[in-house]
């Protein structure tokens, strides 16, 4: 075994690039809405408008997920390169998400629970004052989000497990990603998400200001919380989802399974016993295949056909032989 180069069948787990841009982005975002939020909590104050206040503080929510979503970062390009996690550190950025769309339903509570108290008893504002600084929250969440949109990654990395020494068990694991497509920063999208929550409360408080000061409906002001509210649970419902998913490895229902299945079932005499996926990278699998066969099919047989699938990136494929009526029998 002398003559093989073992890291062709050992590389590292990484299966995207470990870039700093978002990572600053985020950073610079956070600071911007730390002190946007500061500024609209003493206007809030000074003018007496609740209006600012509740948008000043759940900006304090936003900017401590916002900057979760940066330390997400650091720690993944931190622990990049640690054998301990298995497959990356790619699910810290999803975890990171997750906690941000769980701060994202406090601030629905938050912000319903203020506007119907609101509602009940309403309160005199300094329209005027408090709508410049509703301006300026505005514009500062915009360029926000313009810093934050989303920006799928192309994956180019890549590492190969095809080498030429024989193994003497059919249970071969393969690591190829080259044509792995761009897919979702979840960690990124959830930060984007807070920003866009924040837009909408800002807007929220510019109409309802107008409204109070050109019409006098104060009672527009709690409205528009309320309506807020209900908008910013469906986004936080759905980043639930989304990164619930990923970390409780619930792959089977992807279009990636059925692609799988497809590409072994043009292989003759094989039956497909158990497949498992799960994702490792915004786009990228990982996958075990067990078959049964007649045949004399190698694993690498196998894996030549899987790897037209661009998003598998590591695979182990299993052979079982069935070599009479009895049963399969293991080689």
């Amino acid at each position: 075994m002398t003559d093989c180069n073992h890291s062709r069948w050992a590389p590292p787990h990484v299966y995207r690039s470990l870039e700093t841009n978002a990572e600053r982005q985020a950073w610079r975002v956070a600071a911007l809405t730390g002190v946007t939020m500061l500024v609209e909590i003493v206007a809030g104050y000074a003018f007496n408008s609740m209006a600012l206040l509740a948008d000043g503080w759940h900006m304090a929510s936003h900017m401590l997920a916002i900057g979760l979503t940066a330390l997400a970062y650091l720690l993944a390009r931190r622990y990049g390169d640690d054998p301990r996690f298995a497959f990356g550190t790619w699910k810290i950025e999803v975890l990171a998400g997750f906690a941000s769309a769980l701060m994202l339903v406090v601030v629905v509570a938050m912000l319903a629970f203020e506007s119907l108290w609101r509602l009940w008893q309403p309160q005199v504002i300094a329209f005027e004052m408090a709508l410049w600084v509703a301006v300026a929250g505005l514009l500062v969440n915009l360029v926000s989000a313009w810093l934050l949109r989303d920006q799928p990654e192309l994956h180019g990395h890549a590492h190969s497990a095809n080498g030429h020494c024989h193994a003497e068990h059919e249970h071969e694991h393969e690591h190829e990603h080259d044509a792995a497509p761009a897919g979702k920063d979840l960690n990124r999208h959830a930060a984007f998400v807070h920003v866009l929550a924040d837009a909408l409360t800002s807007v929220a408080a510019i109409i309802a200001l107008l409204g109070g000061l050109w019409l006098g409906w104060n009672w527009l002001d709690p409205l528009m919380g309320v309506i807020g509210a209900v908008i910013i649970a469906v986004w936080a419902k759905g980043l639930l989802m989304e990164t619930a998913k990923v970390l409780l490895d619930r792959e089977m229902d992807s279009p990636v399974v059925a692609r799988v299945r497809s590409v072994l079932a043009q292989e003759a005499d094989t039956e497909l016993t158990d497949l498992h996926l799960w994702r490792v990278g915004r786009s990228q699998f990982a996958c075990i295949v067990s078959v049964v066969t007649h045949g004399e099919a190698s694993a690498d047989r196998y894996k030549a056909r899987l790897a037209a699938i661009g998003e598998l990136v590591h695979v182990t494929v299993e052979v079982n032989r069935c070599a009479n009526q009895h049963g399969p029998e293991r080689p």
